[in-house]
């Protein structure tokens, strides 16, 4: 049997001579966005702040690596290891103590020892394709700033953008902070920070290790043990029994992972901020300690069971009343943006007025239009919780539809419609959600309607368009910088790219590329395209204005 072994190891003993971290070629390049390097450093300030000297646990990694040689392949923790290393980076090039400089820049590189026969080398070795610019950009000391300077269009890799991009966010927020400040986060980093290492001689028992730590509903999980507690505090077997059933109904209902979700969105609910630690050590101090020992019938019954019931009811869009179709449809739209932030809002609203579909959709219009605008202004997580966090404090107050937290600032407001009116196409995560909502507009109709296996953002006016053709004649290189990427230029499609006729001029655009079978095409924005003649600088200009307008109006920005 291959040997297992795991250990708590502090952050300095990580990145020490007694690992060589290599990430294998057939891992996945680096994907972790400025978001996640960005909450990363977040987690770490809020741990710094908090003042206290227990542990700080940065999650775990699974290496191969044989008893007693440094060498190790990681097959999980790349992501969080190169940012580590993109933060330790940014804390050297800042720094401007030349001791503290030196410390740092020996947990990114090793230095060579004659005596030892150690080679001077990177703690950590990325993927062939990405590993000299990662050397040359990160981990060669003062080389920060010449990343920082790089134009991101030019870079070869998706990582090697998500590496400068990480870089810049990171770099951004340290260098607001005081040098002592910095100087607290690299303490905390060397004394207290630890991660989980866990490693195996074995690929194929490292990847098993690493599938059953990441496999869901097979460990004991917090809902489990607060089951436990609750079914536990209760005296009488039938009662015990009749709790334990509709628990494990609604369980069923939501499934595992959602059921688990809802207990984040509880501990919102009810605490109005941020989590800061797990939500076994939270949830019992901030929900449960309301309800045991005496009370854990009403938690079950007034807690869990209607609240899993509007969480399935916003999950499914079933929400049954006279008005439901609105309401739904703010729930199909709310659940195309990329995160769930918005829910807690969501089910206390559904959990407090469920019979007033009304105000309901009021409501959800309100919530809507804030978590569209953080959206597209692409809000970080923790500003984002707080907002929602000070809506679920002033609904609690009693202060409704009118709460202030549902206010968009002139500031935020301009930065919306500044980004509606940018380069639209170029936020991935964002362009097919704007083009569905002002696609609705057009059509005048109710939430998403689109029961279609593939939609897709396409260019009227496309990005390379061929010498001599007539795009080249109705747009110079400068108007084709300016608009190919803009709202007014981008349509919806439900078919799969298809790279030469993106080029086609538009009147053939039109005909093969742009309609359905029989001519048809589900999508009100792009039959308005279709009803143009010719696509011009002038008709791209009116087309931008209108659709911008459009969204403008909707979300009263």
């Amino acid at each position: 049997m291959q040997k297992l072994e795991a250990h708590e190891m502090p952050l300095h003993k990580v990145f020490s001579s007694d690992y060589d971290f290599r990430i294998p070629d057939y891992q996945r390049p680096y994907a972790w966005q400025e978001e996640q390097a960005f909450q990363l450093l977040t987690d770490l300030a809020e741990a710094l702040d908090r003042g206290t000297e227990e542990p700080y646990f940065l999650g775990s990694l699974v290496l191969v690596k044989e008893s007693g040689q440094p060498r190790c392949d990681v097959i999980d923790g790349q992501q969080r290891l190169t940012t580590l290393t993109i933060l330790l980076s940014v804390l050297r090039d800042l720094t401007a103590q030349a001791e503290l400089r030196d410390a740092l820049h020996k947990l990114i590189n090793q230095p060579g020892d004659p005596i030892l026969g150690r080679k001077p080398q990177p703690r950590l070795r990325h993927r062939q394709r990405d590993a000299d610019f990662f050397y040359k950009y990160v981990q060669t000391g003062g080389a920060v700033d010449m990343l920082l300077a790089l134009d991101r269009t030019t870079l070869a890799t998706d990582a090697q953008k998500a590496v400068r991009d990480n870089t810049a966010a990171l770099h951004r927020e340290l260098e607001s902070w005081s040098e002592e400040r910095r100087l607290g986060l690299v303490r905390m980093l060397g004394e207290r920070t630890f991660l989980v290492v866990v490693a195996t001689p074995d690929l194929e028992s490292a990847h098993r290790i690493f599938s059953v730590m990441n496999s869901r509903g097979l460990d004991l999980s917090p809902t489990d043990i607060f089951k436990s507690q609750i079914i536990g505090a209760l005296d009488d077997p039938g009662e015990s029994a009749n709790c334990a059933r509709k628990w494990e109904d609604v369980e069923e209902t939501l499934g595992r992972d959602d059921f688990a979700d809802l207990f984040l969105h509880l501990r919102m609910i009810y605490e109005k901020k941020r989590a800061e630690r797990e939500l076994l050590k939270e949830f019992p101090r901030q929900v449960l300690d309301r309800y045991l020992p005496d009370r854990a019938d009403v938690f079950v019954n007034d807690v869990v069971v209607p609240y899993a019931e509007a969480y399935a009811q916003i999950r499914d869009a079933r929400y049954e009343a006279s008005g439901a179709e609105q309401v739904n449809a703010w729930f199909k739209r709310l659940q195309q943006t990329d995160n769930n932030d918005w829910r807690p809002a969501a089910l206390w609203a559904l959990r407090n007025h469920e019979h007033d579909p009304e105000w309901l959709d009021r409501f959800l219009r309100a919530l809507e239009r804030l978590s569209a605008s953080m959206f597209i202004r692409r809000v970080y997580t923790t500003p984002r919780v707080m907002r929602y966090a000070e809506l679920l404090r002033q609904l609690d107050q009693g202060q409704s539809l009118d709460s202030p937290a549902f206010e968009l600032t002139e500031t935020e407001k301009a930065d919306t419609r500044a980004r509606l009116e940018g380069e639209l196409y170029l936020v991935g995560k964002i362009r097919k959600y704007v083009l569905l909502r002002v696609d609705e507009i057009l059509s005048e109709a109710h939430g998403v309607k689109y029961d279609l296996p593939l939609i897709t953002v396409e260019h009227v006016l496309p990005q390379n368009p061929e010498v001599g053709s007539r795009w080249t004649e109705l747009f110079d290189e400068d108007q084709r910088g300016y608009w190919t990427h803009r709202l007014g230029n981008l349509v919806l499609l439900n078919r799969v790219k298809n790279s030469a006729a993106q080029n086609y001029d538009f009147a053939a655009k039109k005909a093969k590329y742009f309609t359905g079978r029989g001519g048809a095409v589900p999508f009100a924005l792009t039959s308005q395209v279709l009803q143009y003649e010719d696509w011009t600088s002038d008709v791209l200009e009116a087309q931008q204005k209108q659709l911008v307008d459009l969204l403008v109006k909707e979300w009263a920005l």
